[in-house]
């Protein structure tokens, strides 16, 4: 007899997670530099001493935001894998990339993503986080497709384009350096 208990969240695990996932929209909306505790404390609805319970300070609470992001877009790659139609490299690439190009389409993970890279630049914690998240995608991406160096490389190129073309809007403007950035990038 097989028994799968559930595991059960206490309230501070509970509202643990509530912080995150109202950070995330915090963040989101005003990057790390832009973003307090207060902020997040008032979309929480908790008061910012319930934050600090919960975080030590804005630098970890933005650091687990980006930690949750990446294994987001992990998540949708995996899903991306499993529902790839061959095994090829170019045919497991493919099917993650559109999954990758359905998860940006939540302008909250990339929003965050961009004000990571952002912050990274001067925060080191942040750098951390960035670097770690991406040496586990790129090890994930490597060893899930069986790809080339090259195919890698230009799996994350391609991905860093749709950050941008979906950031500044690209397939809403007509003109020819749009349709260049936007020629075989698929957009949700």
């Amino acid at each position: 007899m097989k028994s799968e208990a559930r595991r059960q969240l206490s309230t501070a695990e509970e509202r643990r997670e509530t912080v995150l996932h109202t950070a995330i929209g915090a963040f989101a909306a005003r990057g790390y530099f832009g973003t307090t505790t207060i902020d997040v404390a008032k979309a929480a609805g908790i008061s910012q001493a319930y934050v600090y319970r919960l975080f030590p300070n804005k630098e970890s609470l933005f650091v687990a935001v980006v930690e949750h992001c990446f294994v987001r877009v992990r998540q949708s790659l995996e899903q991306g894998a499993a529902s790839a139609t061959g095994s090829s490299p170019e045919v497991a690439l493919a099917a993650m990339g559109d999954a990758y190009a359905r998860l940006i389409s939540d302008n909250n993970l990339l929003l965050v993503q961009i004000h990571a890279q952002a912050a990274a630049v001067s925060e080191p914690s942040v750098r951390d986080a960035v670097r770690t998240g991406y040496a586990r995608l790129v090890e994930y991406v490597r060893g899930v497709s069986g790809g080339s160096e090259q195919q890698i490389q230009e799996f994350f190129r391609v991905g860093m384009l749709c950050n941008l073309v979906s950031s500044i809007g690209a397939t809403e403007v007509d003109a020819p350096w749009t349709r260049t950035l936007t020629a075989g990038i698929r957009h949700y």
